[in-house]
């Protein structure tokens, strides 16, 4: 039996399909589903059970014997969410639990953790996963702060031989995009939000520049195809003698401009971009520049090289966006 934490939001509900895929045929969901249509993304797959978060230590006493690996893929995402305790409770609290129950029943776990956590990136991208390196790192957003705070607690408990799980892997994804992420609301891709821009007004936004340095759609990211994202976890859950905390993105930043453009393309049509001024509520904390380093997962063996954005960005577009149903 597999655990999908999140796994009916976007990178879980990818996973899922893959473990599908390749011939899993006892997989949990572990999700809230709530009102809208986020039920949409697992509709397609064939699933053991689906059980929400306050049922899951309960589910685990139960099933302790036949759970092999546990994916932790489950969290309060929202960069603006607002309400700490709830974050606490969600991303440190369930993960430390996870934790300590995977090191307890001897079960492998693979989670999720967050490029929020660097910050503005003032102190670099590399994913030093030791107790000072991560102590360098100032995240700007409760979200990050709270990846962050595992992560710290992680760092610490390897360190001192403390209980830990037989193996494990924790994942700092980038700017993820891809089928199933339509539930996101406001946390869209800017993939997304510009194909829907552009189906509806025939132009796609983006922030003006604020900073000197970066021309006007000029601002960088590291955006990484949801579908490597997934094979980046499989390949970890599948490799036992690696461990650690590992940058997942491209390694290669591209601009703002650059994807706006590349969903132009794929949806054939010529590019028409309008610049709004960022809304000075995240003026002063917008970051500008953003690029996984990858040398640590290379030199780990993980050898697969990363899909282009224009390659990505197509594939969403016409095989997503501009189907009958866009769900995977």
């Amino acid at each position: 039996m597999i655990i999908v934490t999140g796994g009916a939001g976007f990178i879980g509900s990818n996973l899922v399909k893959a473990l599908e895929a390749r011939g899993d045929r006892d997989i949990v969901v572990c999700d809230i589903l709530g009102h809208d249509d986020k039920w949409k993304n697992i509709a397609k797959r064939e699933l053991t059970d689906i059980i929400p978060p306050e049922a899951l230590a309960e589910f685990l006493g139960d099933n302790s014997k036949d759970i092999e690996t546990i994916f932790h893929m489950g969290a309060i995402s929202a960069t603006t969410e607002r309400d700490a305790d709830l974050i606490v409770q969600s991303n440190i609290r369930l993960s430390l639990d996870l934790w300590n129950w995977c090191a307890r029943f001897e079960t492998p776990l693979i989670y999720a953790s967050s490029a929020a956590t660097y910050g503005n990136g003032d102190r670099g991208f590399g994913d030093d996963d030791s107790i000072d390196g991560l102590a360098k790192l100032r995240p700007m957003n409760a979200y990050g702060w709270s990846k962050h705070a595992f992560d710290r607690r992680v760092a610490r408990i390897v360190s001192e031989n403390g209980p830990r799980p037989p193996h494990w892997a924790g994942l700092k994804f980038f700017n993820v995009y891809g089928p199933n992420e339509y539930h996101k609301g406001g946390q869209i891709s800017v993939a997304l939000k510009n194909f829907r821009e552009i189906s509806e007004d025939g132009k796609a936004v983006l922030f003006r520049s604020h900073n000197p340095d970066y021309p006007d759609g000029g601002q960088e990211r590291d955006f990484v195809w949801v579908g490597d994202c997934v094979d980046v976890a499989l390949w970890l859950s599948g490799t036992p003698d690696v461990a650690g905390i590992f940058n997942v993105g491209t390694g290669s930043a591209r601009t703002f401009d650059d994807l706006a453009r590349a969903v132009f393309k794929a949806m054939g049509k010529e590019p028409v971009i309008e610049f709004v001024d960022t809304p000075e509520a995240i003026r002063d904390r917008y970051q500008y520049f953003t690029e996984a380093d990858m040398s640590r997962l290379r030199a780990a063996g993980f050898d697969q090289a990363p899909t282009g954005l224009e390659e990505g960005v197509g594939k969403y577009v016409r095989e997503s966006l501009m189907a009958p149903d866009p769900y995977i």
